[in-house]
């Protein structure tokens, strides 16, 4: 008889285990789904500035904002702030572009990082090239 109540008590243990540990694994799979999502947004700004500052630095500011939306990859950046090269650029010259984007979290996880009220973040990448003399 002793043993049937250790087996009863043991599913109560195991279930208020269960329910301790349950929010930790969740807050853990939901941080690494949105970091791994906020990894994958960064680096993809940060090719689309080093490629619209390299168009800038080559062709102008106008191909410069097209080549770095056109690098985001379905990204919807807003529009890229370009300083293009001057017309007769000395050897300290550079074209720099900055792209960002309004990161949206697909989890809670916001909620509990204090994200904006609408549960987004701002991104931003800063591309420099030289510009040619």
């Amino acid at each position: 008889m002793k043993a049937a109540t250790s087996r009863a008590d043991d599913r109560g243990a195991a279930a208020v285990e269960f329910a301790l540990v349950l929010p930790l694994l969740l807050i853990l799979i939901f941080g690494i789904i949105d970091f791994g999502r906020m990894l994958n947004a960064k680096i993809t700004l940060s090719e689309a500035a080093r490629e619209g500052a390299r168009a800038t630095a080559l062709l102008g500011s106008d191909a410069g904002s097209a080549r770095a939306r056109s690098a985001a990859d379905g990204y919807a950046i807003n529009d890229p702030d370009i300083r293009s090269c001057p017309s007769s650029p000395g050897s300290d010259d550079d074209a720099t572009v900055t792209v960002t984007y309004q990161f949206q979290f697909i989890t809670p996880l916001s909620l509990l990082l204090g994200a904006g009220g609408d549960g987004t973040v701002d991104l931003s990448a800063k591309g420099v090239m030289p510009c040619l003399g």
